[in-house]
């Protein structure tokens, strides 16, 4: 295997366990990290967890903030349940969590990377977004949706998603209030080779990274696994998204202005901001 394909291969190991809630903030199950670090055990896994929360709060950083305790009621034999402690964790955790677990379990290794680099990637972004300009602000959540898709698509598949052009759609149509991406690019004036989402601001953008991370989690979450079911989904995310900025009292995304520049255009303006 290449380095290359390494890197990848642990990117998308890492980031199909990831959960994403309804503010838009990221973490996982610690139970799922376990399995995916080589762990077999709770016992020795919790271990982790604790040396980790002690190195967070020596960093004088809450531990609370990034360890949530997370109970979960599990099935037993003859009918009878158990609860069972599980965490849900930031993403600065499970930094720490790899920074403490066994080095001699090989993903442990390409854990340690993966979320180092993640988490000063996710500070620096977070520090500097409110700073951006709107066309920073596009290329940034452009960025975010480009790489939010490619999960949801694998997701879809494993969901037994066939045709992509029909579960895209279910999406925009709840987002949008009934139009498909043909009617969004004919509405914005695009060309046949112009992607909508080239032509979005960057709330219009923010809307759909909500719709994509939500219609992952939930195709996940309820096992789906026929693509009536899995377009379904999709249509219904898009259609809450669209309540909930009708609730906040946000404009509509098909109300929101069509920028003139593609995203194409504005790399080749920002290129300092992508290296």
């Amino acid at each position: 295997m290449s380095e290359s394909e390494l890197i990848e291969l642990t990117e998308k190991t890492f980031e199909e366990i990831k959960h994403v809630d309804e503010n838009g903030n990221e973490y996982w199950y610690a139970r799922e990290l376990m399995l995916s670090l080589g762990y077999k055990d709770w016992r020795y896994f919790e271990n982790v967890i604790e040396k980790s929360k002690i190195a967070c709060e020596n960093s004088n950083i809450a531990d609370i903030e990034h360890f949530v305790a997370n109970n979960k009621t599990i099935a037993m034999p003859k009918g009878a349940t158990k609860i069972i402690l599980d965490y849900k964790l930031s993403r600065y955790a499970c930094y720490l969590i790899a920074q403490n677990a066994n080095p001699r379990l090989k993903n442990v290794a390409l854990a340690q990377t993966y979320f180092a680099v993640k988490t000063r990637q996710q500070e620096l972004t977070e520090e500097q977004y409110k700073q951006l300009t709107e066309d920073e602000k596009r290329i940034y959540n452009r960025r975010i949706v480009k790489d939010r898709n490619k999960y949801l698509f694998n997701t879809a598949k494993d969901a037994g998603v066939k045709n992509y052009g029909r579960f895209n759609n279910a999406g925009y149509k709840g987002l949008y209030n009934g139009e498909t991406a043909e009617d969004i690019a004919k509405r914005k004036g695009l060309k046949e080779n112009q992607q909508i989402l080239d032509y979005m601001c960057s709330s219009e953008l923010g809307a759909n990274i909500f719709r994509i991370t939500q219609t992952d989690e939930l195709l996940k979450n309820n096992k789906v696994n026929t693509e009536n079911e899995a377009c379904s989904t999709h249509n219904r995310v898009g259609k809450a998204v669209r309540e909930t900025i009708k609730k906040l009292g946000g404009t509509m995304p098909e109300d929101l202005p069509t920028p003139e520049k593609s995203i194409q255009e504005l790399e080749e303006e920002h290129k300092k901001y992508l290296e």
